[in-house]
């Protein structure tokens, strides 16, 4: 039997042999760290026995998938640890996720933060004990009966939604018993040291707020403890940088029990939010395109001619007009379909651009929201384009360097995926071969690396997503070009070609932004608020040192204002030191500080964000500098970390 290792070497081995052998053949070492396999593509327990030639893979927990097994194992720790300490305790589910697992349980007396070391320290003694995890199955009938005698109500549920016939997985190690797919390590002594259990939350069963709350137990698990580090100094941080907190200490925004995932922006944050929508109505005219308007609130019909009400009416909110059911809109591209066909369209009119600022209204559910970054009510920077198919690839390349251009100026970096046609999706096999190679091509000629994501694309056409990082390492998609053949056909776009004869054209979605809102919340956190100076909502502030100097004081205010420069004025009866930590603590650039010798020379002591004390300076140079800046968008030495 030929085994074809990773490296592309082929081993001969006796037919059957198990993962853990050919990890071992390979070398001991791997086969300590090796978390699971992988055969043709498929995660496997390293237990697991081939019979075939195949392509086999052995991870660590280096590798994403090693990586999600040993969390997925470390969960079966965790909730082995809570039966022991608190036996009446039900379980429900214990996913691996993106940072670490979580596990949701039903205890008989509420949990709190002074039990998670009681069950970290439980956790320690399971791991040390070095059980070994064994798989076995069970006929459904069989599997329902096995969870009601140890009376696990929730893993009895998810057993009967299985179909009549199916055969049962589970996993024990020592006493506990889970139900479970798997794959999972070989024991639990893999799971190491390197975990931490994080916080509790709440969390409905199945997501449902017709169901029970269950306590959520969040946790994180890595290959070492360097890497555990790491990971709890970026949530340290990232709790400094906090959008929330820093939006109400900045001013930027809030919210309101009145409306609920609706937030109000506060002048500073307005005006925060009208510099990123005039920068982005700038480079779209330079890129071409024309901005509409399209309403807020449309009939049912549009919204059953776009598939919206059949799959998305959960989601959208409704209401009715002179008797007919209407729908606040979710999306805006219906609305800029029907731009396109209020008039007969020629080859000559195509590409036609079109970017609209758009209100959305989405339903989330109230469990989901958070801040600006999951929100009811958002604008999203869309823009659709009507064009030829053989106008696909260059449209692309286009909007990749526009979002690029986006993404550079606030010195992101990020990386590309491309998802690939779905089980579910709509269309002929040409329309999307034709769509998936127009992708592929453009991300090619750009020299762009991407990630190809099988099957993961919308229901109507392949598409891109941009994953930006920001300054601590976290990872937010936030652009997207998708390719849509659909709705054209469902709307019955067409335009007169060369031939004169009609044709349909082919549609980009496409964002950068995404949600300015929720653009808003990442920058803050990015910037952990300290803004560069051409998005600072105050980009100076004026100090005079005493109540002698107000007067000069508002004369350079005024000359500031003049320059369109963002500017203020405290005139607060505090110490000048007071002043400036405020200054400071309200991440202003620049702090111009006037008293007696600055009125007589027409100065300013300028102190700045960046630098501390820059010296003194006439107020006309000091406006020629920072116009400088503010024109050319410059970041200029951000913080790395929050105050």
């Amino acid at each position: 039997m030929k085994i074809t290792l990773k490296d592309g070497s082929v081993r001969e081995y006796a037919n059957p042999v198990s993962i853990m052998d050919i990890a071992k053949d390979v070398s001991e070492g791997l086969a300590r760290l090796a978390c699971l396999g992988e055969v043709d593509g498929e995660a496997v327990d390293l237990r697991t026995v081939v019979d075939r030639d195949c392509h086999v893979n052995i991870l660590t927990a280096k590798d994403e998938k090693g990586l999600a097994a040993l969390r997925h194992t470390a969960s079966h720790v965790m909730a082995q640890a809570v039966k022991r300490l608190f036996p009446d305790t039900k379980l429900a589910i214990g996913p691996s996720i993106a940072d670490g697992f979580y596990y949701d349980v039903d205890p008989s007396a509420p949990l709190t933060a002074e039990d998670l070391p009681k069950i970290e320290a439980e956790m320690k003694k399971i791991i040390k004990e070095g059980l070994p995890l064994e798989r076995f199955v069970k006929p459904r009938e069989e599997a329902i009966a096995f969870m009601r005698e140890k009376e696990e109500p929730y893993k009895v549920e998810l057993i009967e939604d299985l179909p009549e016939g199916s055969e049962i997985s589970f996993y024990s190690q020592g006493e506990f018993t889970d139900l479970c797919a798997g794959p999972h390590l070989m024991s639990t002594k893999g799971v190491g040291k390197a975990f931490k259990i994080m916080n509790l939350a709440g969390a409905y069963w199945r997501g449902s707020e017709k169901n029970k709350m269950l306590t959520r137990i969040y946790a994180t698990a890595f290959a070492s403890k360097e890497d555990l580090e790491a990971y709890i100094t970026m949530m340290e941080e990232a709790k400094k940088r906090d959008h929330r907190k820093l939006g109400r200490e900045l001013g930027l925004f809030m919210m309101h029990d009145a409306g609920p995932g609706f937030p109000f922006f506060l002048p500073k944050g307005m005006t925060l939010k009208n510099t990123l929508l005039d920068y982005w109505r700038e480079i779209h005219k330079k890129a071409g395109y024309v901005e509409i308007a399209t309403p807020v609130i449309l009939n049912r019909s549009l919204w059953e001619t776009s598939g919206h009400w059949g799959h998305y009416k959960n989601n959208m909110y409704t209401t009715v007009i002179d008797e007919e059911d209407y729908a606040i809109k979710p999306m805006n591209c219906p609305g800029g379909i029907l731009v396109y066909a209020s008039e007969p369209r020629s080859y000559r009119d195509l590409p036609m651009r079109v970017g609209e600022l758009g209100l959305v209204h989405r339903h989330e559910k109230s469990g989901q929201l958070h801040g600006l970054m999951r929100v009811r009510c958002f604008t999203q920077d869309d823009a659709h384009i009507f064009m030829m198919p053989e106008q696909i690839k260059d449209e692309i390349k286009a909007v990749a360097h526009l979002i690029n251009e986006v993404y550079s100026l606030f010195g992101f970096k990020y990386h590309v995926e491309l998802s690939t046609r779905p089980e579910d999706s709509m269309g002929s096999e040409a329309d999307w071969e034709m769509a998936t190679e127009g992708l592929k091509g453009a991300l090619d000629e750009l020299g762009l690396d991407y990630v190809v994501n099988e099957g993961d694309g919308a229901f109507y056409g392949p598409k891109i997503d941009f994953h930006l990082e920001d300054s601590i390492g976290r990872t937010w998609q936030c652009g997207t070009i998708q390719l849509d053949f659909q709705l054209p056909q469902r709307f019955e776009l067409e335009y007169t070609g060369a031939d004169g004869e009609k044709h349909q054209p082919i549609m980009i979605h496409r964002v950068a932004f995404g949600s300015i809102e929720r653009f808003i919340g990442i920058l803050i956190e990015h910037f952990a608020g300290a803004f560069p100076t051409w998005l600072a909502p105050v980009q100076a502030r004026v100090l005079p040192i005493s109540d002698k100097y107000t007067d000069y004081a508002k004369t350079v205010l005024e000359q500031l204002n003049e320059a369109g420069i963002r500017a203020e004025l405290d005139t607060r009866s505090e110490k000048i030191g007071y002043k400036i930590r405020e200054a400071q603590t309200q991440k202003i650039p620049y702090m111009l500080v006037v008293g007696q010798k600055e009125e007589e020379t027409k100065t300013a002591a300028v102190r700045s964000r960046f630098a501390g004390d820059e010296g003194a300076s006439a107020v006309c140079d000091f406006i020629s500098m920072i116009q400088k800046e503010i024109a050319g968008k410059e970041i200029r030495a951000v913080e790395k970390k929050a105050e």
